[in-house]
């Protein structure tokens, strides 16, 4: 009970309760929030190892022969190395911030420079990157399923989207285990038909390197092809986000798992670029070898190029082989897509609706909107869907990671990550503008308002310019739109022990610091997904002055 200014009592408010799925953080993996301490019970190698299984797709086959099929060896090949470059370089800091901080790429990029509604254009942003590759993942399973099985494509892609539900709903102890066990099945189907050419026809290497193309593009060096590759193949560049998922859940870094520690998040953060790029020059050369025998059509089409390069080997079970290891890496991948999938869903659903049934429902959305585009033919359009995404996405990736280069090490942000709504404007103009200001212009320059060169090479505009802007903007705003307040719980001016836990007064439960806020309606800690579900309060935390809630104690500032 409660007493009122009348001296009358009145019934405490009930605590919040979440749907059962919502509440069960085994499936829910703290998709919100940040991923406690407690919760980080795997080791540098299995999560590295989980995170890197994501990277089993067969969309690299494709993008690769497509890039090399329309401008040749040369530019395409650079295109696909300089693509990697960029990739790995700005890959980096964001794997290094998420595994430092517990939090996934939608509560990183909050904290890095776009504010808590912000960042929801980033979700959508996000979310259209794992849609997008789970239709083209999905497409090519339902391609297997056909040649192996005489199943009708539109059939095929609905068994393609099925069959990984039961992964994608359990969360991350599902998916360390489905990884874990499919890795070796998956390398040496990966490396077998490179051994084969090898072994049977050598010679078929130095052939590859003189291929011209099939549009006349020519074996020379292209500038314009070049741009135009390099563009699709850095519509990847938003693959860090799927590590990221991974990533949070490192454990802390040890003075005694320092080196096993910076392997982990090298390798499974931006290390992905090293494989991914292999394979897409793999996915070229198989397109070239089958050219001849399956047509253009097909050769884009994985299945086909890896079984016309394993057909020496296996003989009668080449089919069966090829078939059964497009369906693993499609497991595999489209986990990893419905998963991050569905993380960012949800961080974009509960901020506009201030509503959360749990992550798993958007799972289902996730899959739904991904079965749609592949019924309507999406992998027909592989180079423009990608072409033209990777100009948003290297905008939004460029701002992050210059802030947490740039930005942060001047001094001219927060040198920490705060996530929760609590400290944050709804905008930050510094990250949000400058994501905003460069894919306008990459796009315009896309569709060949500035020329053709700057057409080719319009991925490489927004990101220069998203550069550029972050730090320019921190220093015209003095940084005022980082915080609303300071964060007087778990900021880095308090001395406090960051896996001590509070109680939210909201929903009851115990959260670690890192997770907790002062909330001047409740007058007391609220975790950081009842701050962002309620409707009501209108931000009075920001002028209502910070709540003391016993536990941490603030630093004196020298």
């Amino acid at each position: 009970m409660t007493e009122t200014l009348s001296g009358t009592e009145e019934a405490a408010p009930p605590k919040r309760r979440y749907a059962p799925l919502a509440a069960n953080e085994n499936r829910e993996d703290y998709s919100l929030r940040f991923a406690a301490h407690s919760f980080r019970k795997w080791s540098p190698f299995v999560v590295a190892t989980t995170a890197l299984g994501g990277i089993a797709y067969l969309a690299d086959f494709a993008i690769g022969a497509s890039i090399v099929l329309s401008y040749g060896f040369t530019s395409g090949v650079l295109a696909i190395l300089a693509a990697a470059v960029v990739i790995f370089v700005t890959g980096v800091p964001i794997a290094a911030a998420c595994a430092k901080s517990g939090v996934d790429m939608d509560l990183l990029t909050r904290g890095a420079g776009f504010g808590y509604f912000g960042s929801t254009l980033t979700s959508l942003v996000y979310a259209s990157f794992t849609v997008i590759f789970f239709s083209l993942e999905g497409s090519i399973m339902g391609q297997a399923f056909e040649l192996a099985l005489g199943i009708p494509l539109p059939v095929g892609y609905l068994l393609a989207t099925l069959i990984v539900l039961p992964f994608a709903l359990y969360g991350m102890g599902a998916v360390a285990k489905m990884q874990t066990w499919t890795q070796p099945l998956w390398i040496a189907g990966l490396v077998l038909p490179f051994v084969v050419v090898l072994v049977r026809e050598p010679g078929k290497f130095a052939e590859f390197t003189h291929f011209g193309g099939t549009e006349g593009a020519g074996a020379g060096f292209s500038a314009i092809g070049f741009g135009f590759g390099m563009g699709v193949a850095l519509s990847l560049i938003g693959q860090i986000g799927e590590q990221a998922d991974y990533l949070r859940f490192m454990p802390e870094k040890t003075a005694e798992n320092k080196r096993s520690w910076w392997a982990a998040v090298l390798a499974a953060g931006p290390g992905w670029v090293i494989l991914g790029a292999a394979k897409q020059i793999g996915g070229a050369l198989l397109a070239f070898l089958a050219l001849g025998v399956v047509g253009k059509t097909h050769a884009l089409e994985p299945i086909a190029p890896y079984l016309e390069a394993v057909k020496p080997a296996l003989g009668p079970v080449a089919l069966t082989f090829a078939a059964l290891f497009v369906v693993v890496s499609q497991i595999k991948i489209n986990t990893t897509n419905a998963y991050s999938g569905s993380l960012s869903f949800a961080n974009f659903f509960s901020r506009v609706l201030h509503r959360h049934p749990g992550r798993v429902w958007y799972v289902l959305v996730n899959c739904g909107i991904a079965l749609a585009l592949m019924e309507f033919g999406a992998f027909g359009f592989l180079n423009k869907i990608l072409g033209f995404y990777s100009n948003v996405a290297i905008a939004w990736i460029g701002a992050v990671c210059a802030d947490l280069v740039i930005a942060k090490p001047l001094g001219l942000s927060p040198r920490y990550i705060e996530f929760k709504r609590a400290y944050l404007h709804k905008i930050n103009p510094v990250g949000f503008g400058s994501m905003v200001v460069a894919s306008a212009l990459s796009i315009v320059a896309y569709f060949g308002a500035f020329g053709p060169f700057l057409a080719a090479f319009s991925p490489l505009l927004a990101l220069v310019v998203a550069i550029v802007l972050v730090p320019t903007l921190a220093v015209a705003t003095k940084g005022k739109y980082y915080l609303a307040r300071p964060n007087t719980v778990a900021g880095p001016d308090v001395d406090a022990d960051l896996r001590a836990t509070h109680t939210c007064s909201v929903c009851g439960d115990p959260y670690e610091l890192p997770d907790v806020a002062d909330c001047a309606k409740q007058e007391g800690a609220i975790c950081s997904l009842c701050c962002t579900l309620d409707s009501t309060c209108h931000d009075m935390c920001r002028t209502a002055g910070p709540v003391s809630l016993g536990l941490p104690t603030v630093r004196a500032t020298p």
